[in-house]
């Protein structure tokens, strides 16, 4: 997985590629969580994303609630159809703001 950040103003996006597994998904929730408090506003940028397994979507779920709480958006965009499969068959498509 790789994973990078950009800054426009508070908006924080994070492009992510590869794969998002039970190993990697840690990762990503660490990397969300060292920026918390610097940003308005986060996307997850998927345009390279591959697969996510459930723990990457528990990432997803984990960090919409945190988001939620503190009234910050969270948007991800950019899916492709193999990753938007997982999303719709898992019923995150109805949970996640997905552009």
């Amino acid at each position: 997985m790789d994973i990078s950040k950009s800054y426009n103003g508070k908006e924080l996006t994070m492009s992510v590629g590869g794969r998002i597994d039970t190993i990697t998904s840690q990762e990503l929730d660490k990397e969300i969580n060292d920026e918390f408090g610097n940003f308005d506003s986060l996307i997850l940028d998927f345009a390279d994303l591959e697969y996510i397994s459930s723990a990457g979507l528990r990432v997803l779920i984990s960090t919409q609630k945190k988001l939620k709480a503190e009234d910050i958006p969270f948007v991800i965009k950019n899916v492709n159809d193999v990753v938007n499969e997982i999303f719709r068959m898992s019923g995150f498509d109805k949970i996640l703001k997905i552009e």
